[in-house]
């Protein structure tokens, strides 16, 4: 067994030994969505500090436990406060999180952030559907011992976004009356906001939004077997493209302004992925 596995399969012993709920959807909540509680029936919370060896969310507003219950009628686990590379943890710890949910049984993850939008056919307040990430930026956290009991040495991540869990959002999207735009998302490492050259960069490279997270979660989701889907709120424009400073308090305004639309577009989502697996 290795290392980090057998620390993974501690972590699991405990969530075992608390409840015996088994989730089949994982969401992770960016910037904005704290208050996504409301949206769900939660029947157990496990505070990550609870949980031995396991890291613990220093940023603010991100609350830092999970959250296990019932969207509409799919059983889930949401973390409410996620792990950043930026906050000290190697990129092995950014990842656990993802690999327990795995361990407790997701098959899909649904990913969502707030980032700094690079399009220029974007505004401030617009929701983007993940299609495709560039994560060269940050190590990958498949680096070192390979934990082949989740996955292959080398995995494929031709489509890391599942084309069907996107289609499903595109609809519910427009069913919902919520525009949605669409584009790659790419991960820096932070916690430094990009400079204006390196956006500059970033956008010929074919990027349409940054920010500090989410894409390593992917990767170590698609290399453990999980379908991933996601959606991006831009909750400002990257360095260089307006004359504002940049601020985490103003991404969070941002975040907090539009998370009514952003609950409803993922809730409604969620349900849909659900009836549309249960059709498989």
């Amino acid at each position: 067994m290795s290392r980090p596995y057998e620390k993974l399969e501690k972590c699991y012993e405990y969530y075992r030994s608390v409840t015996d709920f088994a989730p089949v959807t994982g969401l992770i909540l960016g910037s904005g969505l704290g208050g996504y509680a409301r949206n769900m029936r939660v029947i157990k919370e496990i505070p990550y500090s609870d949980i031995p060896g396991f890291p613990v969310s220093t940023v603010q507003g991100h609350e830092g436990k999970f959250l296990l219950g019932y969207i509409g009628d799919v059983p889930a686990v949401v973390m409410k406060g996620r792990v950043h590379y930026y906050e000290g943890y190697p990129m092995e710890e950014v990842v656990l999180p993802v690999r327990l949910m795995k361990r407790m049984g997701i098959r899909t993850l649904f990913v969502t952030n707030a980032s700094g939008g690079m399009n220029r056919q974007f505004q401030v307040g617009d929701f983007m559907l993940i299609t495709d990430q560039i994560s060269s930026f940050v190590p990958s956290p498949l680096i070192g011992e390979n934990v082949s009991e989740l996955g292959e040495r080398f995995p494929d991540m031709t489509h890391i976004y599942d084309p069907e869990l996107a289609d499903v959002i595109r609809k519910t999207a427009e069913q919902e009356k919520i525009p949605l735009k669409e584009g790659v998302y790419l991960q820096t490492s932070g916690p430094n906001f990009e400079s204006p050259a390196e956006i500059r960069m970033y956008a010929a490279l074919g990027a349409d939004a940054v920010g500090m997270s989410t894409a390593c979660e992917a990767i170590a989701a698609r290399h453990a077997g999980v379908r991933v889907c996601g959606i991006s709120c831009i909750s400002n424009m990257a360095s260089g493209m307006s004359d504002q400073e940049l601020s985490h308090l103003d991404v969070q305004n941002v975040a907090d302004r539009r998370a009514g639309e952003f609950e409803r577009l993922v809730t409604k989502s969620i349900q849909k992925i659900g009836l549309w697996e249960k059709r498989q």
